[in-house]
């Protein structure tokens, strides 16, 4: 046998493997593999192994390796910026198609950006302003080639909501506005950090069922808050939550509605989902759904100017600031009491605006096959952002509806934000005079038209076929929305998401196995019926490291397991358990508590007079069961490689059949 075999199976040299193999053979056993103890380490190595896994397991530092320093400075740059990698290769081809697909989404943007920016009680202009400086910066430093930026409805509603509970926008505009851009600042700094320092990974903790739960209920919110723009509705309520919602329309019914608003808002929300069905049905009409809402505004805004209808209680927009944005830095607050208000708000909205974002950037990297840096991301949205603030901008993020439309449009690069950027320029020097007669209940159809899509029934139904807790976090976030407020219902996700975890942490699953007929495999006796118990031998399994918050329970759970089975064989008649052996491969690590765990249900097996026998531990696992002595305490030879080892060596001790 080689020396590399050798190595494999953990002896220091042939002589041992030589004594093995004549010890099995006289003995007349199979040959028993041993289990090898991993070199121990340096401690400051192993660390910064620990750390390199969690904070760099991309290893972002591997194409500086071996470059001389002036190629090192041109890669740095080409990180910070990706524009400037791959812009030497951008070709006319690719600019026909990120043209076609910027026009497209600044026809949709351009109505979006006024509407959200009234979801988020801020003038019309600063929903097209955060549509022109953000694209712009985000377009050089981004990695992900089809993700469009802007304000979205989500994040319109939290950052509207929040900000108000702070500050009436009626009374106190100038104040409201610039805690706006303080909680914009404090937003990009969030970003910022989390993508600098590689903690992106905390944006996990809110799970998928909880983010489908949260984007439904805002959905639902968004819309019911529209209601005042489609019905024409003059003093309307300020909370979010249906209830409160609904008591404010119906009691308005008899002397608050118009139905002039509500015949131009159904007519158009009608067009609009007409024409969201016609682009979902056949996908090459992708431009319809698309360019709706533009035609939607072009049309109801002639139609009220030339019928004068806004003499007749239509609500119009009347006046959007004309201009690309003025400088905000000094609006920002840096000091006094809003400070801390500005940075609770920026850090939520935050974290909600990254989530949804790097969601829509890894969507479509994966359906056109690139990968997308997730902490460059961060650091792009952060940066694109604090820049915003200080330019008049409010949050911007990624838009599911726009980079969905950018990319049937067929993008290349992000080239086409700089041209959606482009347009909306045009817009704010050009056109924005020309929207004084857009009605309210145009861009009330338009934002509910764009919210639908955020119910999604389908992930829903999958969510409970799947994981009846997921639902739970689901509903949670989805109810806590709807009834309460966004932030009730984004705090009920992560705690349903954090106890999910913890119950997982703290309960971790074990199983009874039993021989597969005829293999050396080993499987689960509820899941695989087929299986049968080797007599005399109980096999547990633990699917989980073993920690401090689950040691106890792990212990007792398998001193449960012997019970039950003891009381099934006194029962029958048969012999007791001799040999308990816990399968550990699926136990990635154990602490302190674990192994004081596994040294107190040795005791407890000992006064049974059951020997304990573990299969397959780990690297981690192994090591730290011999820097414990655990080894010497359950002897050398109770410790196999598989559960056939153990099954082999110690079938034949109790007179029993391999």
């Amino acid at each position: 046998m080689s020396h590399r075999v050798a190595d494999a199976l953990g002896y220091k040299d042939m002589d041992n493997i030589s004594a093995a193999s004549s010890r099995h053979n006289s003995e007349n056993l199979p040959y028993v593999h041993k289990v090898g103890v991993p070199p121990k380490q340096n401690l400051l190595k192993e660390i910064a192994g620990t750390l390199k896994e969690t904070f760099f397991a991309d290893d972002p530092l591997r194409q500086f390796k071996d470059q001389p320093r002036s190629r090192k400075l041109v890669l740095v740059f080409q990180a910070l910026f990706p524009i400037f990698e791959w812009g030497r290769n951008y070709s006319l081809s690719k600019f026909k198609g990120d043209l076609i697909a910027g026009l497209t989404i600044a026809s949709l943007c351009i109505p979006q950006d006024i509407g959200y920016a009234k979801l988020a009680n801020l003038d019309p202009q600063y929903g097209l302003y955060s549509s022109f400086v953000p694209p712009l910066i985000y377009a050089f430093m981004g990695s992900s080639r089809d993700i469009a930026i802007g304000p979205v409805a989500v994040v319109s509603l939290l950052l509207g909501t929040l900000l108000q509970n702070e500050i009436d926008p009626s009374e106190n505009p100038v104040d409201y506005l610039r805690l706006a851009f303080t909680a914009t600042f404090f937003a990009g700094i969030t970003q910022f950090t989390l993508g600098f320092f590689r903690l992106g990974f905390l944006i996990d903790f809110l799970s998928h069922a909880a983010i489908v739960g949260f984007m439904a209920g805002a959905a639902i919110t968004i819309a019911l808050q529209q209601l005042k723009g489609l019905l024409g509705i003059k003093k309307f309520t300020k909370k979010t939550d249906i209830v409160s919602v609904m008591r404010s329309v119906w009691s308005a019914a008899h002397h608050g509605w118009n139905w002039e608003t509500i015949l131009i808002g159904m007519s158009f929300l009608a067009f609009l989902l007409v024409a969201k069905y016609i682009g979902k049905k056949k996908k090459k009409l992708f431009w319809v759904p698309a360019i709706a809402p533009l035609i939607s505004v072009v049309l109801s805004t002639f139609f009220v100017y030339i019928t004068r209808a806004d003499k007749h209680g239509v609500q119009i927009v009347k006046h959007i600031r004309r201009g690309i944005n003025p400088s905000s830095l000094n609006e920002i607050f840096f000091s006094g009491e809003y400070l801390a208000k500005g940075f609770r708000i920026g850090v939520l909205a935050g974290m909600i605006a990254l989530t949804e974002a790097v969601a829509i950037g890894r969507t479509f990297a994966s359906m056109k096959d690139y990968q997308l840096d997730g902490n460059k991301e961060m650091v792009a949205l952060g940066t694109m952002n604090v820049v915003g603030s200080m330019t008049s901008c409010y949050v911007a993020t990624g838009s599911f509806s726009r980079s969905a439309v950018n990319y049937m449009a067929g993008c290349n690069t992000a080239v086409s934000n700089i041209v959606m950027s482009s347009v909306v320029l045009l817009t704010l020097e050009l056109i924005t005079p020309l929207f004084k007669y857009t009605p309210n209940a145009i861009l009330a159809s338009i934002i509910i038209s764009a919210v639908i899509s955020l119910v999604d029934i389908e992930a829903m139904t999958l969510i409970w076929k799947v994981d009846k807790f997921d639902f739970v976090a689901c509903m949670g976030a989805f109810f806590g929305v709807v009834f309460s407020s966004v932030e009730i219902g984004l705090l009920i996700a992560v705690s349903i998401s954090f106890a999910k975890i913890l119950l997982q942490v703290t309960r971790p699953r074990t199983a009874v196995l039993g021989k597969i007929p005829r293999t050396t495999v080993y499987r689960n006796i509820l899941q695989y019926p087929a299986a049968t118990k080797v007599p005399g031998i109980l096999i547990v399994r633990v699917d989980s490291a073993i920690y401090f918050s689950n040691s106890n329970y792990v212990k007792e759970r398998i001193l449960r397991w012997l019970a039950d089975e003891e009381e099934q064989l006194k029962e029958s008649s048969r012999p007791g358990v001799q040999y308990l052996i816990v399968e550990m491969s699926p136990v990635t690590d154990i602490d302190t508590s674990g192994i004081h765990a596994m040294e107190e249900l040795f005791r407890s097996l000992e006064k049974r007079d059951v020997k304990l026998v573990l299969a397959n531990p780990g690297p981690a696992v192994v090591d730290k069961l011999h820097a414990s002595k655990f080894h010497e305490m359950i002897g050398e030879d109770r410790i196999f490689l598989t559960v056939e080892d153990a099954i082999v060596t110690c079938a034949p001790k109790m007179d029993l059949e391999p």
